[in-house]
């Protein structure tokens, strides 16, 4: 059984760096995105870690984990909301207390995703793959990152339907030296029109449990505590198969291959529905070896449906997915959308 938390109007978020924390230069986008959640009716209660960055994290483990760890036992705390990714969260795992997280959701993506994902499967609390805090921060949302608020609030027995957005993100906005940023503007730059694809062809109707998360950094969950795919399923979701959402920031193709073939030989893909890989910046082929023949390689060895494309990673914006809910997925191809209902059950 997966346990579902509730984000109640008002609570608290608690705002931590178990990654990277906020250079001095972004304070203002982050005291913006901090003003930002006020105005929407909570309380933030933010940590020293958000502050500073040295050596490519936020602080040392032990101190991201002592305030990591405090947050997520805080029962006045309701979300636990990271301002980015970063790139060495996997240092704070062996520093948590998971047997004392509260019931609250933590969102987030990139690197955070070995929290989430390491947090589901060791407790079955389920988490919410999305928006960083830093995504958050303007007033003007698109529809797709809209949702988060209403994924959150869904209570156990409900569900929550998303679209494949419009548009999305090819490149970040580039401002002038000494042009500021008013809390009205959109903070992403969609300009391009979504399409989903499909390695098979034709129209693919597929459901499982959803598992999500960054290739880059969950793979290094493999053969550790926190990445035990196999008891997961056995304990919480007996019979059931799994809906796997991946996406790729950093890795050429033949890395992305070589990744895939790990997690299948670890045991994390037995019983999967189907994949659906988020839009990437990356994916560089190598040889010839596209991402698309990735794609399709894992495809034909699993004999299951793989849609790419999605709005999902580090080409925003990206829908809230929810580690352990059930998924079911209709896709078009002449229309190249996709409708995404999840249930809370």
């Amino acid at each position: 059984m997966i346990r579902y938390p509730f984000l109640q109007e008002g609570t608290t978020i608690g705002v931590t760096a178990p990654s990277s924390g906020v250079e001095p230069d972004m304070h203002r986008l982050l005291k913006q995105a901090i003003r930002r959640m006020e105005e929407d009716g909570f309380a933030v209660s933010t940590g020293d870690t958000v502050w500073t960055q040295h050596k490519a994290k936020s602080a040392p483990a032990g101190l991201r984990g002592e305030e990591l760890n405090r947050m997520l036992q805080d029962d006045r705390i309701g979300l636990v909301l990271p301002p980015w990714g970063g790139e060495l969260l996997v240092e704070v795992l062996e520093h948590l207390d998971f047997e004392r997280i509260g019931e609250k959701w933590i969102l987030g993506y990139s690197d955070i995703s070995v929290l989430l994902l390491a947090v589901t499967l060791k407790t079955g609390l389920a988490t919410a793959h999305g928006s960083n805090l830093l995504d958050l921060r303007s007033g003007t949302f698109d529809a797709t990152t809209a949702k988060w608020r209403e994924a959150l609030t869904t209570p156990a027995g409900g569900a929550v339907e998303q679209r494949s957005s419009e548009y999305y993100q090819l490149e970040w906005k580039n401002r002038l030296p000494g042009e500021e940023e008013t809390e009205g503007d959109p903070v992403f730059n969609l300009t391009e029109p979504t399409v989903w694809k499909s390695v098979s062809g034709g129209d693919v109707g597929f459901n499982g449990r959803l598992l999500v998360g960054c290739i880059d950094v969950i793979r290094h969950l493999i053969g550790t505590p926190y990445g035990d795919v196999r008891a997961f399923r056995d304990t919480h979701l007996p019979g059931e198969p799994v809906l796997w959402v991946l996406e790729n920031c950093e890795l050429n193709t033949a890395d992305l291959r070589r990744s895939l073939v790990q997690m299948k030989l670890a045991g994390w893909f037995d019983n999967c529905s189907g994949f659906l890989f988020g839009r990437s910046p990356a994916n560089t082929p190598v040889g010839g070896y596209t991402a698309v023949d990735v794609y399709r390689d894992l495809a034909d060895e699993l004999g299951v449906p793989v849609l790419y494309d999605i709005d999902c990673g580090h080409m925003p914006p990206q829908l809230t997915l929810i580690n352990g809910a059930l998924a079911q997925v209709e896709f078009s191809e002449e229309k190249g959308t996709a409708h995404l209902l999840q249930m809370f059950k």
